[in-house]
């Protein structure tokens, strides 16, 4: 078995690959890529049982095989290259020879047997989706997910395709993020949650894509295809909290601002805020926000007055300034609401520009209860 591959493409592939590959593998086999050679096409899989990939390289060859190849040293191997051709080799001893224009290097590779088969999904509902919507959407969901081992339906992305239009949504219940494209309709309707690791490897991999992408999903996993890469992953079982029935309806309190100065603001006066609670007062009359924080423990606090557009009652609320900061640096807009109806109540962040057509954002954030200052 033997075949020629252009350095700088087949480290491209393996590099999107090797992120799925875990540090700590129970299966030795995990560690290595599979290459699954068919005359001029080279298939390399990378699997940690819950999520596999497989990326298609074409390659100068008239052979057919399999084997496993040590992930981190072919990885370490083809870092160093500058773009030229490398010939793989195999040979009867367990080794495969590479050849560049500097020299020869030899590795042991194991039995391809030995890989993991990749998941087979039997009749499954099919969508295609834009690469770069996808991307988008978990770009727009993913930070809002948890890490809570005793809660592992909120550790993920939930996916609701529906005629009306596709919703992704990501919650830790301190903060909750709904992206939405009204523009877009599928046939199959489903409703899955995606593990955080996929999810990932697709956003890193699909970012500024216009090319199409094949969903397919049963109750249990769901498979992305799309430029010469598949994915693979199991679904996170169970059924996702009611997420509607958070988010507050009635929300007569409505203050208009510049994101970016709000931002800036928010993450000024946050560095005075107390390190265990985070905690952010915002105080709103008229046409002025004043945003403050303070630190008993150690005597330090600071103020800002910020100019805003503000229709309601005079309020006075508390947040997490983590979350906030989180959901102001993560949307495009360069002017934001916030709509509230009473300090015990989540706020809703909502960006008043810089959104397509059909394209729609909610983010939801809890507040935190003051004391009395």
């Amino acid at each position: 078995m033997k075949f020629i591959v252009s350095s700088s493409e087949m480290l491209k592939k393996l590099q999107t690959l090797g992120g799925i590959i875990n540090n700590n593998n129970t299966m030795q086999i995990l560690d290595h890529f599979l290459f699954q050679l068919k005359g001029d096409q080279l298939h390399i899989s990378a699997s940690d049982l819950e999520t596999t990939m497989s990326a298609v390289i074409n390659v100068e060859s008239e052979d057919d095989g399999a084997i496993a190849v040590p992930a981190k040293l072919l990885l370490d191997t083809l870092k160093t290259f500058p773009e030229q051709p490398l010939t793989f080799l195999v040979l009867e001893n367990s080794t495969i020879e590479i050849s560049s224009d500097y020299g020869k290097y030899a590795l042991a590779y194991a039995n391809a047997e030995d890989f993991p088969n990749p998941i087979e999904l039997q009749e499954a509902s099919k969508s295609v989706i834009t690469a770069d919507v996808l991307a988008t959407a978990i770009n727009k969901t993913l930070f809002a997910t948890g890490n809570d081992d005793l809660r592992p339906v909120m550790n993920g992305i939930f996916f609701q395709f529906t005629k009306e239009g596709l919703k992704f949504v990501g919650t830790d219940a301190h903060k909750l993020v709904k992206y939405s494209r009204e523009d877009i309709s599928v046939e199959d309707e489903a409703q899955f949650i995606m593990p955080k690791k996929p999810l990932t490897l697709l956003k890193n991999t699909l970012s500024g894509d216009e090319s199409d992408v094949l969903v397919e999903y049963t109750d249990a996993n769901a498979k992305f295809t799309f430029d010469n890469f598949v994915l693979t992953c199991r679904l996170i079982d169970g059924k996702y909290p009611n997420y509607e029935a958070v988010i507050p309806k009635e929300n007569p309190n409505k203050l208009v601002i510049d994101r970016q100065q709000f931002l800036n603001s928010v993450r000024r006066v946050s560095i005075f805020s107390n390190k265990t609670t985070h905690q952010i007062r915002m105080k709103i009359a008229g046409a002025e926000l004043k945003i403050s924080a303070e630190d008993i423990d150690y005597s330090n606090k600071a103020e800002e007055r910020l100019t805003c557009e503000y229709q309601g009652d005079d309020m006075e609320i508390g947040f997490n300034s983590r979350f906030l900061l989180e959901m102001l640096a993560n949307l495009n807009a360069s002017t934001v609401q916030l709509e509230m109806s009473l300090p015990n109540r989540a706020g809703i962040l909502t960006p008043v520009d810089g959104l397509e057509d059909g394209e729609r954002v909610t983010m939801l954030v809890m507040p935190v209860m003051l004391g009395n200052s």
